[in-house]
């Protein structure tokens, strides 16, 4: 739980251009938020991966502005001392700059983001420069962005070819220069994460971009074993926690349907005078 003079703030991030490094993991309620502040992360970001990880959805595009403002507010409960930032949904700020600053604001107003982050390159940039003028900080998000997931023709690595690799070096400086306070980089090949954080002035965080980057971002579930089928290549899980799961719950089943469980320990009692009396009123029935 923060008080104001722990709380890591959208400044305090700016500045961590060219290290320390930055850690950030994504949560999408109370205790996960715990569990990540706990850990001393930098950032907690509600992500819209939430529609995967924790909705069973196969893609992002099928959450809404209110699902993200709702998991924001479970986060938020936490008094987290990392920065809560939360990403905006699909729709959420491509249909007008009025729009997108109420949805932003949203964010900030009824879920208790402290910033959001928002997917794109420069065509984003009137609707950046727009919550930011509402006062509300933003971080952008360039490389595989999972909303355009059909435009790009599924989750592939972007910037492999030079003219792709160049116009996203473009749109980095782009959202930097509008005044975003750091830029994810996802899905890209090392050697472009490690120079687009060259080339703009504030921290990157990449997801499957290379250790270039001024920071490092991976979901809460995969970093913690949590998720089912196959990881992507960018994650490291750092434990299985699903496999404990099951095996755990394994053995709850056993211990009930052999009769171990509930045993003495996870049982209550009352005195013997009590049962004694509770007992002869059965008797005499």
């Amino acid at each position: 739980m923060s008080t104001m003079s722990d709380k890591i703030t959208v400044p305090e991030i700016r500045s961590r251009k060219g290290g320390p490094k930055v850690t950030m993991v994504t949560a999408y309620d109370y205790p996960t938020a715990v569990i990540a502040d706990n850990a001393g992360v930098d950032i907690i970001l509600v992500g819209d991966s939430v529609a995967n990880v924790v909705h069973g959805m196969d893609t992002t595009l099928e959450i809404g502005i209110d699902e993200i403002v709702l998991h924001t507010r479970a986060v938020n409960r936490a008094k987290p001392e990392a920065l809560v930032v939360a990403d905006m949904p699909w729709l959420s700020f491509h249909v007008s700059q009025e729009d997108t600053i109420r949805n932003a604001g949203r964010l900030v107003q009824e879920g208790g983001a402290e910033a959001v982050k928002l997917e794109g390159g420069r065509k984003r940039v009137p609707f950046i420069e727009a919550i930011l003028d509402a006062e509300i900080p933003v971080m952008g998000h360039v490389g595989l962005t999972p909303q355009s997931v059909h435009a790009m023709g599924g989750f592939k690595v972007q910037g492999k070819m030079v003219e792709a690799a160049k116009e996203m070096i473009a749109d980095a400086k782009a959202l930097a220069d509008a005044g975003c306070f750091s830029i994810v980089i996802e899905g890209v090949p090392d050697v472009l994460g490690e120079i687009i954080s060259k080339e703009v002035d504030v921290p990157t965080i990449g997801i499957g971009a290379g250790p270039g980057t001024d920071g490092q971002v991976l979901v809460f579930h995969d970093v913690l074993g949590l998720g089912s089928g196959r990881y992507p290549k960018f994650v490291r899980s750092y434990a299985h926690l699903a496999d404990d799961a099951v095996k755990a719950l394994k053995t709850f089943r056993g211990d009930v349907e052999s009769g171990l469980f509930p045993g003495n320990a996870e049982s209550y009692h009352v005195s013997d005078e009590v049962v004694a009396e509770l007992l002869k009123g059965t008797q005499s029935d």
